[in-house]
């Protein structure tokens, strides 16, 4: 808050009663009504304000010392600088001499023109001697010690350097002691002004911006500057081949056999043929270098692509290739064509310097961009833009915030994001002209692009787990073999035979499966008609789908439409909704030419409220087919406008500098000359308009925002506040609506103060927010409140009733105010009936925040609202105690949440359970906490596709997400849980039968299947049954809703356990025993018998797979069937052509059938008899609804 100069009685002797005044510009006098220092509507005078002995202690040193002011070289030189100042001239006494100018005011210097980290001086002032430099002057108090001279001296100086010293202590203990003011009996405490303090630029971050800033002008050389081609290529050359091995060997099953692989390269170690273990991890490697391979030369084509465009650059007699384009440039850009690099707008195709932009690429927002030409430029012919330079920022990643200057001539202008057509986005409108000031690596899409991390699925974390335990298990077996032997020998080169003729346990294959079975989970997911429109953009996770535990989402847009719709209109002592909308229509209808009325007259105040909301946005009309629609960043602006136009008055024309209105009932136009636009950001929460009612002749500052941020702004109420608490529980989001008229000398005053704020390379933002502040946001007339619906999505409550039945936790992060995500978290069902929920809110003192959430610890039952405050506190304090007690709670709401808060709470989560967390989102403010999340969920709304490219997985509508987790999530799941112990089986059996075999070969490392054996056994024979096990489902569609308990289930992580890895072990045990010892026992260990045991136990162990297939699926369909049988006659048609390995005579004899029958009877019978016999008596969960 801006202060006022406060006189002690010293101090009104050297002034007329009449001159006292305000720190503000347009501080009323005291006939007028609104006063700035009585909003209660009665005067008050100076001799009301009590000054502490203190204070009047301190002013008078000031007084006594300030002929000696050390920033001032005499009274008549300041006079002669500032003649034209209003601050440092009285109209109340004769201003027309120096010597009665009143050297004392605090506002005779403003500090604004100050660096206070500098020699307090400034080089384009001359108001400041130039040979001054103490840096011991405590300009902004609390940042720069006191001299020991100012604390000791008592007497007046007699020399400049004890007087600046007295001088400083003056005006520094004149500020700290304001905070001792008091005003009347109220003892309201007032603030003496700081101009300079909030805004403290540092010089060293100043000199180090400007020595990294850049300056563009045309034709300049720019080989400091990386190039324009653009390569999103994973690899190259050299690159290709290491970084894949990487990939793949980082997973200790790959790397596994790749190490017994390359041993068959030692002629000791060597078993069989070569092939037989090169093939398979050269078939792995190949299908994913293949994959990559596609998918890198797309990229690259891409790339080709747009580094191909070719571009007019003015002062080329031909066009040049995007890639060729560097920084000065001049580029020319018709409609529809790609910006090729980071642009400055210097000329527009409208005469007003208005171009739009597509920016969809860039951040993922489907509204059009407003860009602007720069005004220096924009009307001047293109030989004179080869003079013009351009001194911009560093490169940065931001691309809502932009720091630069043009220079024209001897004209300087500043340049902001308005100014600016970022890489990647498209010209909509027209033709544009502009330089290049970033290009290659440093252009802001380059800067936002980063290569996502590799996310790894909970199943394949859990696979890796258990290939490392048979990996032992194998070891161990190896030394048991070998010690029976007694160590005999090269022992410990039959030790790495045995590992390796038990390398099958560990499948090559397993990968490959297992890839190849998520490319069908994602072609099913993205093909089912419940959910349209579904993108797998991450196929690495399908799995995880089916083990969220917490689910973390957004509000407006995710749970609800962001379709919004103005329900209702509060002016204080009436509110307007339903029905009543139509008095609305009937108040605007009599607006004609308003004749002077009193303020209680509500047809005037409606009318004031509707007017003010029709012109205080940032909406754009435009006509399609003769159509009138609307266009803004902000669903809220363009359901004002609709509401504007349903009651008769409608936006119909609408450009940088004019704006119109059409009454629908005089069928008149009225006009408004734009002078000024404050956009609504995250930090302000308002928007504000500056405007010239071209029919009054009247300026006007209009304004709305937040309640939060407009309370301080606008005039004392009694009713906002209550109000707007009354709407957030009806689950309305509002808007406050002021207004306030402006002197024409006031509003100059703030134009010159605002373009000198916008020329700042350093903390412009701040200095523009702060004459914004200084001159505009304070007395606003309130107007009314607005209260805007967002209808929920299409069957929200149904959907978060059955995750929670299915035991997800939920948590809904939002930005909105608590009593609108209370409202909505009610209505939403995320609330449960007569559930208690715990409010935590303001909570800024550590000592008392872990009393706050006591009553959690022993009431899991409950459901936690906490604020953003709140929540920061925790997470700065105590955030492992907060998440040990919040993370059992069935749901949390989040209110005014950061983007940042978001990410962090999903972060703490994992971290705090080691569970899988689902965040979805559909706004750019939750791509953070979508990147952060096991899984990620966008949404494709109105706010755009920003969280939808960003997600691993996108939809349209947030009830899509119960499909996608409780079927598609738990197939995906339970699928390759089956098949990743289905090919593990696959290679136990096969080493248990290597094993037998070694033990009866007098513990020799013989391999028993070599060659095309052990590859057929891997591929053609055995893998399509297998891989058909990823279409198999335990429970119909239907039931997944009907019973989302099932769900639960997945998340304990029963399907893929080491108890059910156990199981599998022991039945390829037994298994693998009964194949080879029955297959010993008929034909026995002679040599001669060789061929036919390879042959009977090969074909059991084949046959027996096939059969293990079909005892495992649970729903059968043709395409299993069909695979079943193509396996099997591919078998039997290829024994004639395997008389290297069989013994073919054997194979067709009678005895070698009947004993096949009896091996398999033998083998399957106790198993299938187990399963069925389980089943009757502890039937799982899944079964038991089938049944019912």
């Amino acid at each position: 808050m801006s202060g006022r100069t406060f006189d002690s009685k010293d101090y009104l002797r050297n002034y007329s009663t009449n001159n006292s005044s305000s720190s503000r510009p347009d501080h009323p006098t005291d006939n007028e009504e609104d006063s700035y220092y009585n909003r209660s509507g009665h005067q008050r005078s100076l001799n009301q304000f009590t000054i502490d002995k203190d204070f009047e202690d301190t002013l008078n040193v000031a007084l006594e010392n300030i002929d000696q002011n050390p920033f001032v070289k005499s009274n008549r030189d300041l006079y002669n600088n500032n003649k034209n100042n209003k601050y440092l001239t009285n109209d109340n006494n004769s201003g027309d001499s120096p010597d009665n100018f009143d050297s004392y005011s605090l506002k005779s210097i403003p500090l604004d023109q100050m660096n206070s980290n500098s020699n307090g001086i400034t080089s384009n002032n001359n108001n400041y001697g130039d040979e001054y430099n103490d840096g011991n002057v405590p300009l902004i108090p609390g940042n720069t010690p006191r001299s020991s001279s100012s604390r000791s001296s008592k007497h007046k100086p007699s020399s400049a350097s004890t007087a600046r010293s007295i001088w400083s202590k003056g005006v520094d203990s004149l500020i700290n002691s304001s905070n001792r003011l008091v005003l009347g009996n109220s003892k309201r405490k007032i603030q003496l002004p700081n101009d300079g303090d909030e805004f403290r630029i540092d010089d060293e971050n100043e000199d180090d911006m400007i020595s990294q800033s850049r300056t563009i002008s045309p034709h300049m050389s720019s080989s400091q500057f990386p190039g324009n081609a653009i390569s999103n290529a994973k690899y190259n050359i050299f690159s290709f081949f290491p970084v894949i091995l990487f990939e793949q060997f980082k997973f200790f099953f790959n790397l596994y056999f790749l190490i017994v692989a390359l041993s068959q390269a030692i002629k000791p170690l060597r078993i069989g043929y070569l092939s037989t273990y090169i093939v398979p991890l050269a078939f792995v490697l190949s299908v994913t270098m293949m994959k990559e391979a596609i998918d890198d030369i797309q990229r690259r084509r891409r790339d080709k692509e747009q580094n191909n465009e070719l571009y007019e650059v003015l002062g080329s007699s031909k066009q040049i290739p995007a890639k060729n384009l560097k920084c000065g440039d001049l580029v020319r850009l018709t409609k529809d064509r790609r910006v090729p690099a980071d642009m400055v707008l210097l000329q527009s195709s409208e005469s007003s310097g208005e171009s739009f932009i597509k920016t969809d690429q860039l951040d993922g927002e489907t509204d059009w961009k407003l860009r602007i030409a720069c005004p220096l430029t924009q009307h001047i012919s293109e030989e004179d833009l080869e003079v013009v330079k351009v001194m911009a920022q560093p490169p940065s990643k931001h691309i809502h915030s932009f720091l630069g200057k043009l220079t024209y001539g001897d004209h300087t202008t500043g340049l902001s994001v308005d100014n600016t057509m970022w890489a990647n986005t498209v010209l909509a409108s027209g033709t544009a002209v502009g330089i290049i000031v970033y290009t290659g690596k440093d252009t802001r899409q380059s800067m936002n692009t980063s290569t996502p991390g590799v996310k790894t699925g909970l199943l394949e974390l859990e696979i890796n787990s258990l290939s490392k335990i048979l990996c032992i298990g194998v070891f161990i077996l190896s030394v048991v073999l070998v010690a029976c032997q007694g160590f005999a020998g090269k022992w410990y080169v039959n030790i790495m035979r045995f590992l390796i003729l038990f390398s099958t346990i560990i499948p090559v294959s397993l990968r490959v499966n297992l890839d190849l079975g998520k490319s069908v989970y994602a072609y099913q997911i993205e093909h089912d008609d419940a959910i349209p429109e579904t993108i797998v953009r991450t196929s690495t996770i399908p799995e995880d789908l089916g083990r969220i535990e917490y689910l973390l989402s957004d509000k407006t847009g995710t749970l609800t439409q962001n379709d919004m719709e103005l329900k209702k209109l509060h002016l204080g002592t009436v509110s307007y909704a339903g029905d009543t909308m139509d008095l609305v229509a009937g108040y605007i209808a009599d607006i004609g030419e308003q004749v002077k009325s009193s303020r209680r007259d509500m047809g005037t105040r409606v009318r004031d409220l509707v007017s003010t909301m029709a012109i205080c946005h940032n909406v754009t009309p435009s006509y399609e087919d003769g159509e009138l629609s609307y266009q803004a960043a902000s669903p809220d602006e363009i359901a004002i406008v609709k509401f504007t136009k349903s009651v008769g008055l409608s936006l119909i024309k609408r450009d940088r500098h004019s704006l119109a209105l059409y009454h629908e009932a005089p069928k008149r136009t009225y006009e408004y000359e734009i002078l000024q636009v404050f956009p609504f950001n995250s930090d302000t929460k308002r928007m504000g308009i500056v405007v010239l009612d071209k029919t009054r002749d009247e300026l006007w500052f209009l304004q709305k925002g937040a309640d939060t941020v407009m309370m301080s702004i606008v005039q004392h109420n009694d009713w906002l506040e209550e109000e707007t608490s009354n709407m957030a529980r009806e689950g309305l989001r509002t808007l406050v609506v002021a207004r306030k008229k402006l002197k024409s000398t006031v509003y100059e005053e703030f134009k010159t103060k605002y373009q000198e704020a916008s020329m700042s390379m350093v903390n412009r933002d701040q200095a523009m927010a702060k004459v914004i502040s200084q001159y505009l946001e304070y007395d606003l007339e309130l107007l009314g409140l607005t209260g805007v619906e967002d209808r929920l999505q299409k069957d929200v409550k149904s959907s978060i009733e059955v995750l929670r039945n299915a035991g997800v936790k939920i948590w809904m992060l939002t930005g909105d105010k608590v009593e609108t995500a209370r409202c909505v978290s009610v209505s939403a069902k995320l609330i449960a009936r007569g559930q208690y929920v715990h409010t935590v809110t303001k909570l800024n003192r550590p000592e008392i925040a872990l009393q706050q959430i006591e009553y959690l610890k022993t009431n899991r039952d409950a459901c936690l609202l906490i604020d953003g405050e709140s929540l920061g506190t925790y997470l700065s304090h105590f955030k492992d105690e907060f998440f040990q007690i919040v993370v059992h709670l069935p749901a949390v709401i989040a209110c005014r949440c950061s983007p940042q808060q978001k990410a962090d709470v999903a972060l703490l989560i994992r971290e705090a359970t080691h569970k899988r967390v689902c965040c979805i989102g559909d706004g750019g403010n939750d791509v953070s906490m979508i990147q952060c999340a096991d899984v990620g969920v966008g949404i494709v709304g109105k706010e755009g596709k920003q969280a939808s490219l960003a997600a691993d997985f996108s939809i349209t509508q947030f009830c899509h997400l119960t499909k996608l987790l409780l079927w598609h999530g738990r197939n995906s799941y339970k699928r390759s849980a089956k098949l990743a112990q289905f090919v593990m089986h696959r290679g136990l059996i096969i080493s248990a039968c290597q094993a037998l075999f070694s033990i009866c070969s007098k513990f020799e490392p013989i391999a028993l299947y070599q060659g095309w054996l052990m590859v057929g056994y891997a591929t053609c024979y055995t893998m399509a049954p297998v891989f058909s096990l990823v279409l198999d489902c335990d429970v119909n569609e239907s039931l997944v809703s009907l019973y989302p308990e099932l769900y639960k289930e997945l998340t304990e992580g029963k399907s893929l356990s080491y108890k059910t890895f156990s199981v599998w072990c022991l039945v390829s045990l037994f298994q693998g025993l009964v194949i080879e010892g029955l297959s010993q026992t008929f034909t026995g260990l002679g040599e001669e018998m060789f061929l036919g045991l390879v042959a009977i136990s090969y074909t059991a162990l084949i046959l027996n797979e096939l059969a293990m297939v079909a005892i495992e699926i649970n729903k059968w369909n043709k395409t299993m069937l069909i695979v079943e049988v193509l396996t099997l006659a591919c078998y039997i048609g290829s024994i004639p052509f395997l008389g290297d390995y069989f013994d073919l005579s054997y194979v067709g004899s009678v005895n070698f059938v009947w004993q096949t029958v009896v091996i398999l009877s033998v083998s399957l019978l106790p198993i299938w008899s187990a399963k069925a016999i389980n089943r009757k008596l502890r039937p799982p969960n899944y079964a038991k609804v089938q049944q019912a």
